[in-house]
């Protein structure tokens, strides 16, 4: 420090050198000095040594750093107390699922005492999932329902958001806050509402597979409209009027340039409304007039009151599954999302 000194006294006293009048301000002291070289000097030098005495424009401003104290609020401590609230509430979620993953494969008809590996509850006896009709109908039946649910919620999803996007003024905010209002309302509202529906009102809609696929359709639909109108808003309209002043029509640029920058919003909200079907019990329930239309679910509910053995284990690991894979698939075509508008930003 007192070599930098002497070297900012040495370049003020030459005599080719015209300085004006130094003004620097302290924030330690509040003082301001001026013309006295000799008071500026020091302080310049300890400006320099410590560069959060002169805050620059272009640059945040650095103060010393506080000396922590014992106890107080400088002190970092490690916040174990919600790492085990969170832990513990994992374990207490995913243990009961195990546990009736791992009876699955059980070789007795124990679900509770281990008796080696086996998938005899799977495929190969006359209890299976493969063998047993009950079961083997309840699983096609809720394949049948998701996949119809997912065919028919998709594209009117799709249609939805789009619409919304385009849909200015007070009108268009509240059509989007109805289109939301399936996912806020309580499962068993909706359930007998739709069952009042189809038993009073659309009668030529029979209870069933129609109705339940009906139910489901109407539930799903917002969570397609939720993510593919977050992915419009990232995309913008910027490539959709460029096409137009192209040339194209308003359907052909929604057709050729709209939705292949959709597709995995729309891919990820197919998915979700895929395991939300498999997985819904209510609806299914209240819109199942007999045994043909019983979904897993329902199958599983009735089942384990009465008989319950492990191939019920191996129905529902069959449901985690299929609701498992589709939210993994969804999840992986989700993640294209970032790579695709680095793309398309250059």
């Amino acid at each position: 420090m007192e070599q930098l000194r002497s070297r900012l006294i040495q370049v003020v006293q030459r005599p080719a050198v015209q300085l004006p009048p130094l003004v620097l301000v302290v924030p330690l002291g509040a003082h301001v000095h001026t013309d006295e070289r000799g008071q500026a000097i020091d302080h310049l030098v300890q400006a320099i040594h410590h560069p959060w005495h002169l805050p620059s424009s272009n640059r945040p401003v650095v103060r010393p750093p506080r000396p922590a104290s014992r106890g107080g609020c400088g002190v970092r401590r490690r916040p174990w107390v919600l790492a085990s609230v969170t832990w513990a509430y994992i374990v207490w979620s995913l243990v009961p699922i195990l546990v009736a993953i791992q009876f699955s494969f059980n070789d007795g008809r124990s679900r509770s005492t281990w008796q080696g590996f086996s998938l005899q509850w799977y495929f190969g006896s006359s209890g299976s999932v493969a063998e047993d009709p009950s079961l083997r109908l309840a699983l096609v039946n809720s394949l049948v329902v998701a996949g119809l649910t997912t065919l028919i919620a998709t594209p009117l999803g799709v249609a939805t958001a789009l619409g919304l996007a385009r849909w200015r003024g007070r009108a268009g905010r509240v059509v989007g806050g109805l289109t939301l209002l399936p996912l806020a309302t309580p499962e068993i509202v909706m359930g007998s509402a739709l069952y009042l529906v189809f038993t009073n009102l659309f009668l030529f809609v029979p209870l069933g597979q129609p109705a339940q696929v009906l139910g489901h359709v109407t539930f799903s639909v917002s969570y397609v409209v939720v993510i593919v109108r977050s992915r419009l808003a990232s995309i913008g309209t910027d490539y959709e009027e460029a096409a137009r002043d192209l040339g194209c029509g308003r359907l052909s640029a929604v057709r050729l340039i709209l939705l292949p920058l959709l597709t995995p919003a729309v891919f990820a909200g197919a998915m979700i409304v895929f395991a939300s079907s498999m997985d819904d019990f209510v609806i299914s329930a209240f819109l199942s007039p007999d045994a043909s239309s019983v979904t897993v679910p329902i199958k599983l509910y009735s089942s384990v009151r009465n008989a319950p053995t492990p191939a019920l284990n191996a129905l529902a690991t069959l449901l985690v599954f299929a609701s498992l894979l589709a939210i993994f698939l969804g999840w992986l075509v989700q993640r294209r999302l970032p790579e695709r508008n680095a793309v398309l930003r250059h």
